[in-house]
């Protein structure tokens, strides 16, 4: 396989009070209240994309899509490609087989019909996609989606397969559903897989971890996945109401992340999905996810 000369970046767009650490203690029915973050953090985004010519996968949750519609109307107009966050950032393993298709069809649609694009990529909230939740792989292929970006090959108290590839696959579902997987960057070292391409890990690492993983992804000879929440380039967001633990994770390196993402972006050339999907999909091995 000849050295491949980009790598992916993805941003999952959600407000800063829509994370996982705070749904016990923010309810969707809580979010109209909450002040809304995005648009700043997304021009922020739009305007580093532009000045280094990258293009970008938007995975974008349907409620911001039905909130904040302009948002989604600028990603375009900016040229970059929109792909489904899900509804309501809902962890899969929290959802029926039958919820979780009913979220996707209403999400879809209100991509599509604001975009203007045909949505073909999915990427669960908190990467949710596990053994525990393999049928989503085939609820993912039935619907017609074209591929997925949820399984980090690690491990991790929410999430993560640690012993899927690191790289672009056919992920099978235990139904026989099959769809490209491509998983967010790892880097392997000391016979383990480092979680290095992005969110809280390249907040809380330097900037050269997430080097050496795209690096390492480029000798072999393989397109990694980077990816980031647009929150993250917000230091001045207001605190939510956590525990000690999560309040770290939610803000350690906020104030580091643009300038991270620049550095990156100097460095390497990144496109979205999108518009390398059909060479993506050529000649990738198969990897059955059974539910565990």
């Amino acid at each position: 396989m000849p050295k491949e000369t980009f790598h992916l970046l993805s941003f999952d767009v959600e407000e800063y009070f829509q994370i996982e650490a705070a749904s016990t203690r923010i309810t969707p029915a809580d979010w109209p209240t909450w002040k809304k973050r995005l648009s700043p953090c997304i021009d922020r985004i739009l305007e580093l994309l532009d000045r280094y010519k990258a293009s970008a996968t938007f995975f974008v949750l349907g409620w911001i899509a039905r909130h904040e519609p302009d948002l989604i109307r600028r990603i375009i107009a900016a040229g970059h490609e929109i792909a489904s966050h899900g509804m309501t950032h809902r962890m899969i393993n929290r959802m029926t087989p039958q919820e979780f298709r009913a979220e996707l069809t209403e999400s879809r649609k209100i991509l599509e019909d604001l975009s203007g694009q045909s949505i073909r990529g999915f990427r669960a909230p908190t990467f949710s996609i596990t053994r525990q939740s393999a049928w989503a792989l085939d609820i993912l292929a039935e619907t017609g989606f074209s591929y997925d970006s949820s399984i980090f090959p690690i491990r991790h108290d929410r999430y993560g397969i640690p012993d899927a590839p690191r790289f672009a696959y056919l992920a099978s579902g235990p139904g026989g559903g099959t769809i490209l997987e491509i998983p967010p960057l790892t880097f392997r070292a000391l016979g383990i897989n480092w979680p290095v391409g992005g969110g809280g890990y390249l907040r809380l690492l330097p900037a050269r971890a997430a080097v050496l993983g795209l690096k390492q992804a480029r000798r072999q000879g393989h397109v990694a996945m980077l990816y980031l929440h647009p929150w993250e380039l917000d230091a001045d967001q207001p605190t939510l109401p956590l525990s000690g633990l999560a309040q770290w994770r939610h803000r350690v390196g906020l104030k580091h992340t643009g300038k991270k993402l620049d550095f990156l972006l100097k460095r390497f050339k990144f496109t979205s999905v999108q518009s390398v999907l059909p060479r993506l999909s050529e000649g990738r091995t198969k990897f059955r996810i059974n539910e565990g």
